[in-house]
């Protein structure tokens, strides 16, 4: 129960906390495309089982694989894509924290 509260409290909490402390002024906006940063989940359609609850999505999903992190974190040092880049790192330390949970189950 703790496992799905912090990773999906991360999804579509933590944006909000985000946008309100660091967006003010375009709240709404900034809140609505990092809350969208859920479709990277897209490539799971890409896995066989399409869906497996013990299966860690950092580096085993193309859109969550180390070189796609690495392009995220380069998406911060520009504005134009410094939101995005932020959305989807936001995504990635929720399936990273959901990753943890995982490795300490079994």
């Amino acid at each position: 129960m703790l496992r799905f509260f912090i990773h999906y409290g991360i999804h579509f909490i933590v944006p909000f906390i985000v946008a309100f402390l660091f967006y003010k002024a375009h709240f709404w906006k900034i809140s609505l495309i990092l809350i969208s940063a859920i479709l990277i989940d897209i490539d799971h359609l890409l896995a066989t089982p399409l869906f497996d609850a013990n299966r860690c999505s950092i580096g085993f999903h193309p859109l969550h694989s180390y070189g796609a992190i690495f392009v995220y974190i380069l998406m911060l040092f520009w504005q134009r894509t410094r939101i995005w880049g932020i959305a989807f790192l936001l995504h990635m330390i929720a399936d990273l924290a959901d990753c943890f949970f995982i490795r300490s189950y079994s």
